[in-house]
């Protein structure tokens, strides 16, 4: 007869012709030094960001008109003067909202700005002192497999720490919107709920990201908007209360443009927008934009992908007319399309 199977919480003993494992290798002094290093990385990056972090208590008003508890999240002071960024599903509709500071401190926050397309709030909460603020890094040097730090206040559990490293860049998340988030980061920092608002920080102390979301069910794939994109939507809450947007109504998916495209038009981006949908009656239709248009340029500024279109699609662009390079087969063709507001 042939041996039953062996496996691995099989304890019944050694396999005939199999040895035993060898003991542990003990650790040197140059791994316990790597362990040190990583670690005073970590504690270092955390001294410096986590007295800005705060916990986000809302409420919300119900049908019958009373108000009530409605859930908890994350945000960081990003001014000394009290300004905070979290993520708009934390607040949106609330009627009251109370933050606490890392030192126990509470305060009433009042709502500044708020961008469901992007998932982003400002709050402000007023104190007599300058408080302690992050540093904002640079989501554009980002590169895969730095570290990563995730602090938040998961299901509540105040000041909670999580690591890991960028696992990708430039993922695509939908809103609860309904709008697309571009130029997300993917990391393996651990979230749970609760961790909504909270920052995403580079080795050096600075919030490289927004932490946002998560795949039920699945396993250390967790999202984060980048920091570029929220300064951008700070800078459009500041300036107008909101973020303003010029549309001109196409839907679109970024297409890669093959080499040969590329040196004929003398086009210095390697993709553009394929434009699989025009709106009826809105400014690209009138423009003359077609399905199946490819969008290159906007007012001579290279649009290599549908979150360069939305960037530069700005509040400057609302009812001005702007040029518009697109590529029509074999043909490259001008055209002119006045941009109006977007309204939701």
């Amino acid at each position: 007869m042939g041996s039953r199977p062996r496996f691995i919480d099989d304890l019944s003993g050694a396999a005939p012709g199999i040895p035993e494992p060898a003991a542990p290798i003990p650790s040197t002094s140059s791994d316990d030094a790597l362990l040190d290093a990583y670690s005073r990385t970590v504690i270092g990056a955390l001294d410096r960001v986590r007295p800005a972090v705060a916990f986000i208590a809302v409420e919300r008003r119900l049908p019958d008109g009373r108000t009530a508890h409605a859930g908890t999240g994350s945000g960081f002071l990003f001014t000394p003067d009290g300004y905070l960024l979290t993520n708009s599903h934390v607040v949106h509709g609330a009627t009251h909202i109370r933050v606490t500071l890392a030192d126990g401190a509470k305060f009433d926050a009042d709502l500044v700005g708020d961008d469901p397309h992007t998932d982003l709030a400002v709050l402000r909460i007023g104190s007599a002192e300058p408080l302690p603020h992050v540093e904002l890094g640079d989501s554009g040097k980002l590169r895969v497999g730095q570290i990563a730090i995730a602090v938040g206040n998961p299901l509540g559990l105040e000041q909670t720490v999580t690591t890991g490293v960028v696992s990708a860049l430039g993922r695509s998340l939908r809103a609860n919107s309904g709008r697309m988030i571009y130029d997300v980061i993917q990391t393996d920092a651990a979230l749970n709920p609760g961790n909504s608002g909270g920052p995403l920080v580079n080795s050096a102390g600075q919030v490289i990201g927004v932490n946002t979301a998560i795949i039920p069910g699945a396993q250390a794939i967790c999202f984060a908007t980048a920091i570029d994109t929220a300064k951008w939507v700070i800078m459009q809450i500041f300036a107008h209360g909101r973020v303003r947007r010029a549309y001109i109504g196409v839907a679109g998916t970024t297409v890669a443009l093959p080499r040969r495209i590329q040196r004929y038009f003398g086009l210095t981006s390697g993709s553009a927008v394929h434009v699989m949908e025009v709106v009826k009656g809105s400014p690209a239709a009138q423009a003359g934009v077609r399905t199946d248009d490819r969008i290159v340029l906007i007012d001579a500024l290279p649009v290599d992908g549908v979150d360069s279109l939305q960037r530069v699609l700005d509040a400057s662009r609302i009812e001005r007319a702007v040029s518009m390079t697109v590529l029509r087969g074999a043909q490259r063709v001008e055209l002119t399309v006045t941009p109006v507001e977007q309204t939701s």
